[in-house]
C-alpha cells in the first residue's frame, strides 16, 4: 500500500491523475493554484504520479475559457478537470451552470477553493450555493484523504448521471498536509464522442428537454445523498444536536474530548455533511432526536438556512444567524469551541507584544513601482482625473508611498471601469492594469472603448509573468502583445512600448503625459520582468 504526505490542492491533483485525467484546465488563483501546479509537475515526470497515460496540464487565459475547454475533453469522451477559486467561478459561470444541462460524455469534475477570511481575495463566496443553483452534486472533503478518494469519485459520478462534479474546499485544507493512502490507478477513457443525438446543443426546445431530465436527477442524487458515506449520522445525548461539513468536523473532533469531559461524558447527536444535495432523511432524524441543533460550517450558513425549510420551525437551531458562529473569516478550534459552550483554553500568561505593523508592499525591484512613479507624475498636473486598476500585485499600488490608484473591483474591472468614467465626462481617465489580467478579461472591455472611441489611457504592466499567484506564465509573450492590441483596431501612434525602469523615468513620464492629452483611445505598455519571476527561472 502506498502513501504519501499531500496538500489538499496535491491531492486533488493526484486523485485525478489516478482517476486517468486526460486534460486538466486551470487560472491561478490562491488557494487553488497548486491544483494545476502539481498537475503539471505530474505530466512532466509521469513515474512521480503513476499516470497510466500522458494527459494535458494546462493554464488558460481565464476560467470561463478553461472550464470550456474541459466541457470540449468531455464531449469528446475523456475525463476533465478544471479547478479555480471562488470568484472564479463567477468569471466561469455561464458555462458552469449551462453544462449541467448537457449530456455529460466524459467524466467532468470542478474543483472550486473558497477562501474564507479573504487572505488573498476580495470577497469571501460560498461555492456551495452556486452548485445549488446549477443542482449538481457538490462534494466537500474533511480532510486531505478525502479530498483525493473524492477527487477519483467525483469522476465516475458525473459520468454515471452525465453530470459535472463540483468540489468545494477552503483554505486551510487546500494549503495544508497529511498523509494519504493510495489507490492503483484507472486505465483511460477512448475517444468517444456522444451518440447522434441533440443533447450537446443547447438551443430552447432541447434546453427545456434537458432542464426537465435535470430536474428529474434530483430524487436520485438526494437517494445518492442519503446513503452517502461521507453523510454520518450518529445518535447520542438528545439535548443537542450538531452538523459539521467539511473541515469543520476536524474542529469539532478536537474539541469533543473536552465536551465530553463537561458533560459527563454524554457524546452529542452528530451529522457529518461532505456531500450534496443535503440528506433530508437524516437531517431530518437528528433534528427528531434533539431539543436544539447546533450548524458548524465554513463559509455561507448555506446548511443552516436550508435546514429551516426541511424542519418545523419548532427547536432552536444554532449557527451563523443567531451569532454562535461569526458571520465572516475561517473557522478554528477556538471558535467551535466557544459555540460548544466550553470555555476558553487558558495558554501560557505572557507579557503582551505588539509587533509593528507591517502592510504587504511590492517586492525590492519590482517594475510596478517605477510605473506607479511615472504615472504620479504624469497625472500630477490634473486637477481632476481618474485611476482605475484591477487585481494583481499592482493592487498594492493603493498603498503608500505609491497611492497611485483608486479602484480595484474584480479582473478586468479597471478598463471597464476607466471607459464609464470617460464616456460621462471625466477626465482624464487611466487605466491600469496586469498583462495577464488583460488577456483574462481586459480583452474585451478595451474592445468596447476601441469602439465607442473612448477618450482614456490604458496602462499594461507587462512583467511578463501571473505574478501574485506565484510566478505562473502569461498566456502568450509579450512580444505578441503589440499585434494583439493592433488588431482590435488601436490606433498604431498610440500603442507605447516602454521600459518600466527608473531610468526611463523622464522619458516614460513624457509619454504617459502624450497620450493622456490624445482624444482618443490609446495604450502604453511598461515592459520589465517580474523580479520574482526572474528569480524563479534561474532556479536550477
Amino acid at each position: 500500500m502506498a502513501f504519501e504526505t499531500l496538500m489538499g490542492d496535491e491531492a486533488i491533483a493526484l486523485g485525478a491523475v489516478h482517476a486517468c485525467l486526460s486534460g486538466g484546465f486551470a487560472y491561478p488563483g490562491t488557494p487553488s493554484t497548486e491544483i494545476m501546479e502539481y498537475l503539471q509537475e505530474l505530466a512532466r515526470r509521469p513515474d512521480r504520479g503513476g499516470a497510466l497515460q500522458p494527459f494535458v496540464a494546462q493554464w488558460c487565459s481565464n476560467e470561463k475559457t478553461a472550464y470550456e475547454s474541459a466541457l470540449g475533453a468531455s464531449f469528446a469522451g475523456k475525463r476533465a478537470l478544471v479547478s479555480m477559486k471562488h470568484v472564479g467561478l463567477n468569471v466561469a459561470a455561464d458555462p458552469f451552470i449551462n453544462s449541467a444541462l448537457v449530456k455529460i460524455n466524459g467524466g467532468l469534475v470542478v474543483v472550486v477553493a473558497d477562501d474564507p477570511g479573504m487572505h488573498s481575495s476580495q470577497d469571501e463566496q460560498d461555492s456551495r450555493w452556486l452548485a445549488d443553483f446549477a443542482r449538481v452534486p457538490c462534494m466537500e472533503p474533511a480532510d486531505q484523504q478525502e479530498a483525493y478518494d473524492m477527487t477519483i469519485e467525483a469522476f465516475e459520478l458525473s459520468e454515471r448521471y452525465e453530470l459535472p462534479v463540483m468540489i468545494r474546499i477552503t483554505t486551510r485544507l487546500a494549503h495544508s498536509r497529511s498523509v494519504v493512502t493510495l489507490k492503483p490507478a484507472r486505465a483511460g477513457n477512448p475517444v468517444r464522442k456522444p451518440g447522434g443525438s441533440m443533447d450537446w446543443i443547447l438551443m430552447p426546445s432541447v434546453a427545456r428537454v434537458r432542464w426537465h431530465e435535470l430536474l428529474g436527477k434530483q430524487e436520485k442524487l438526494r437517494g445518492v445523498s442519503e446513503a452517502h458515506a461521507a453523510n454520518f449520522l450518529v445518535l447520542g445525548d438528545t439535548k443537542r444536536g450538531i452538523i459539521t461539513t467539511g473541515l469543520a468536523l476536524q474542529y469539532y473532533k478536537e474539541n469533543l474530548d473536552d465536551y465530553l469531559e463537561a458533560h459527563g461524558g454524554a457524546k452529542p447527536s452528530h451529522l457529518h455533511i461532505g456531500f450534496y444535495p443535503m440528506p433530508g432523511d437524516k437531517i431530518r432524524a437528528l433534528y427528531a432526536a434533539c431539543d436544539e441543533v447546533l450548524v458548524i460550517e465554513e463559509g455561507y450558513p448555506y446548511i443552516e438556512r436550508q435546514l429551516r425549510g426541511l424542519v418545523a420551525p419548532a427547536k432552536t437551531i444554532r449557527g451563523k444567524e443567531t451569532g454562535e458562529i461569526p458571520y465572516e473569516g475561517e473557522l478554528s478550534p477556538d471558535i467551535v469551541r466557544k459555540a460548544l459552550g466550553l470555555p476558553a483554553n487558558q495558554g501560557l500568561s505572557v507579557r503582551e507584544l505588539v509587533p509593528p505593523t507591517r502592510p504587504p508592499q511590492l517586492c525590492m525591484g519590482c517594475p510596478h513601482a517605477d510605473s506607479f512613479s511615472a504615472l504620479n507624475e504624469a497625472v500630477a498636473g490634473y486637477a481632476l482625473h481618474a485611476v482605475t486598476s484591477d487585481i494583481g500585485c499592482y493592487t498594492l499600488g493603493a498603498l503608500p508611498p505609491y497611492n497611485a490608484i483608486e479602484t480595484t473591483v474584480d479582473m478586468g474591472a479597471s478598463i471597464g471601469m476607466a471607459r464609464g468614467a470617460a464616456e460621462v465626462g471625466l477626465k482624464p481617465v487611466v487605466a491600469v492594469i496586469g498583462d495577464s489580467t488583460f488577456y483574462h478579461s481586459g480583452l474585451t472591455n478595451l474592445i468596447d472603448a476601441v469602439s465607442h472611441n473612448t477618450n482614456m489611457t490604458v496602462l499594461i504592466l507587462d512583467n511578463e509573468t501571473t505574478g501574485m499567484t506565484g510566478a505562473q506564465p502569461t498566456i502568450l509573450a509579450s512580444s505578441r502583445l503589440e499585434p494583439v492590441l493592433k488588431g482590435i483596431g488601436l490606433d498604431p501612434e498610440h500603442i507605447k512600448i516602454i521600459r518600466a525602469h527608473r531610468n526611463e523615468h523622464d522619458k516614460n513620464v513624457a509619454v504617459i503625459k502624450a497620450e493622456l492629452a490624445w482624444e482618443g483611445p490609446s495604450v502604453v505598455v511598461l515592459v520589465r520582468e517580474c523580479i520574482e519571476a526572474l528569480k524563479k527561472a534561474r532556479k536550477p
